[in-house]
């Protein structure tokens, strides 16, 4: 509990309040922050950034390739359910056939890649925006400003 007894005019009073106005501030600053911090640990790039290295991602061992057989399985239901969708048998049996090939040479290197690669292209929008400063020559403490 805060004691509040060296207040004894207006003026301490007004000091007081604004000093307790700029801790909350500096508080609420810090807390957004830090909740800003916490919060990016869990986003989908994080989790992908932490967890899909080449070493720990689906990859037991040389034999053992998770996440190349998962891809040569989920990679032709996906082409033929959307790119390949109006095409006929033996178009979806050759896409079937390429695109399992194709998923069962994908390893964890390759797949990280690709997301990295991908996130690249998407990820320096914001610094391309920044806002100029014109200058119009009239000084800021003239009467025409």
């Amino acid at each position: 509990m805060r004691s509040y007894k060296n207040i004894s005019n207006l003026e301490a009073l007004q000091a007081k309040k604004l000093e307790l106005k700029v801790e909350y501030t500096l508080k609420q600053n810090l807390l957004v922050a830090d909740t800003k911090t916490f919060a990016k640990q869990f986003t989908f790039g994080a989790l992908i950034k932490k967890y899909a290295t080449p070493g720990n991602l689906f990859k037991a061992d040389d034999k053992l390739n998770i996440s190349g057989t998962a891809m040569s399985l989920l990679l032709p239901m996906v082409m033929n359910k959307t790119l390949f969708r109006g095409a006929g048998f033996l178009t979806k049996a050759a896409v079937g056939l390429v695109s399992g090939k194709v998923g069962k040479s994908l390893d964890a290197e390759h797949l990280s890649a690709i997301y990295n690669s991908v996130k690249g292209w998407f990820g320096t929008r914001k610094d391309k925006k920044a806002k100029k400063f014109i200058d119009y020559g009239i000084p800021p403490d003239s009467e025409t400003y």
